[in-house]
């Protein structure tokens, strides 16, 4: 069964909380504080692997999380990290943001990996607060909450050539014949439900790609038949082979009926070179209008899928052409753009009922805080006093008791 769109949802493990924990031991005086640091959350990865060929797992596995971190104990002890999430995906497979629609990534190298979603940090033990003006501090941060993520899988094969042609033009056969895979054949339309892809063995190990599409008919780009759901398969591809049955009452009228569905799919074809290959050359009547027909066509190939008559010249013809466009095409070296502008720590803007506060360092603190220990909360507000978040929202007028809301946290605004 073939998959090429799946929705999906990771969460990233959360951190571990910190120990609070004090030393005790015989005959040890002034033990103090000794509590460990919880261990940070895996991270969810998409990774990029040729062992996969389409997303049918994960169309049975929807939802991946990673390990959560383990919590801090005493004795110094710290938490383990938990172990990461790695996705399998096959290569050509876009990564998009399930709401927005917007692309993300493009795996298409072997090991590439996208961060889908980033584990939690762990939160910090007693023994990190100790100052010379608090020397048992009796609270332990606790660990952040792992992110949450939907994203939607898109797999677009690689492929350098694409055989694009009406249903029963012999795609499957011709792909049988020149390769090793092994795509369903029979004598009735749309036998082929799913791409195929298949890897052409050439003489001085030269190697093609070749994707059997499909077959398109006419309205395919609007979603009629099965051409809408599987033409993105060969937008990637270097050459387009149009494989035309020469049986066909009218081959051009064939092959101006394909063009033009290519073209109202996407613009991107109009670029990629064609190679027309007139097929069926096993069937003697056939064989005698090539003649005719062939003068409609720029440089057609008469083969016979069946026999393999003129495959090797088609073949070797379309192998000049990728050879030539590989040199033409660098491999696409993608560097992070990385814009140096000044962010402030953290930004406050009016609602209806209060302040937002938005700021990574400061919602991270307040997530991390155990509101039930008195002591971590007014460890919570020095921090936030010496930030400058309580003279920023005086100058702003904040009034007593009005609410402010930091992440999911909602405070109560008091003056000092």
């Amino acid at each position: 069964m073939f998959v090429d769109q799946v929705r999906i949802k990771v969460t990233a493990g959360s951190g571990g909380n910190g120990c609070c924990s004090f030393r005790r031991e015989k005959y040890v005086p002034r033990g103090g504080p000794n509590g460990g640091d919880g261990g940070n959350g895996g991270s969810a990865y998409f990774v990029a692997t040729r062992q996969k060929q389409s997303l049918l797992d994960l169309k049975y596995h929807s939802h991946w999380k990673a390990e959560r971190g383990q919590h801090g104990m005493g004795k110094d002890c710290h938490g383990k990290t938990g172990r990461d999430a790695l996705i399998p995906v096959p290569l050509g497979t876009l990564i998009k943001g399930f709401r927005t629609g917007d692309v993300l990534d493009d795996l298409v190298l072997e090991g590439q990996r996208f961060l889908a979603a980033r584990g939690g940090k762990g939160g910090r033990g007693n023994a990190r607060f100790v100052s010379s003006s608090n020397k048992a501090p009796a609270f332990a941060e606790l660990g952040e909450p792992g992110q949450e993520a939907e994203y939607l899988l898109e797999l677009k094969l690689i492929a350098e050539v694409g055989i694009v042609g009406l249903p029963n033009a012999g795609k499957s056969t011709l792909l049988s014949a020149i390769s090793a895979a092994r795509p369903k054949i029979a004598d009735y339309a749309f036998t082929t439900l799913a791409p195929n892809l298949g890897v052409v063995m050439l003489s001085d190990h030269r190697t093609l790609t070749v994707a059997d599409i499909p077959g398109i008919i006419e309205g395919a780009a609007e979603g009629k038949g099965l051409g809408h759901d599987f033409l993105r398969h060969i937008e990637r591809t270097k050459v387009l082979l149009f494989l035309i049955d020469l049986g066909a009452a009218d081959p051009a009228g064939t092959r101006d009926l394909l063009e033009a569905e290519l073209k109202q799919y996407s613009r991107l074809f109009e670029k990629r070179p064609r190679v027309y290959a007139l097929n069926k050359a096993d069937v003697p009547e056939n064989r005698e209008r090539f003649e005719h027909v062939a003068a409609e066509f720029e440089n057609p190939f008469l083969i016979s899928a069946v026999t393999g008559e003129g495959v090797q010249p088609l073949l070797e013809h379309v192998w000049q052409i990728v050879k030539r466009l590989r040199a033409e095409t660098e491999p696409e070296i993608r560097i992070p753009e990385r814009e140096y502008r000044y962010e402030p720590p953290y930004t406050i803007e009016e609602v209806p009922d209060g302040f937002r506060v938005k700021g990574r360092a400061i919602e991270q603190a307040v997530r991390m805080t155990d509101f039930e220990n008195e002591e971590a909360v007014r460890h919570l507000h020095s921090r936030l006093q010496r930030a400058g978040v309580f003279r920023v929202l005086q100058k702003l007028g904040a009034q007593e008791g009005q609410t402010i809301y930091i992440g999911d946290t909602e405070l109560e605004y008091h003056r000092d």
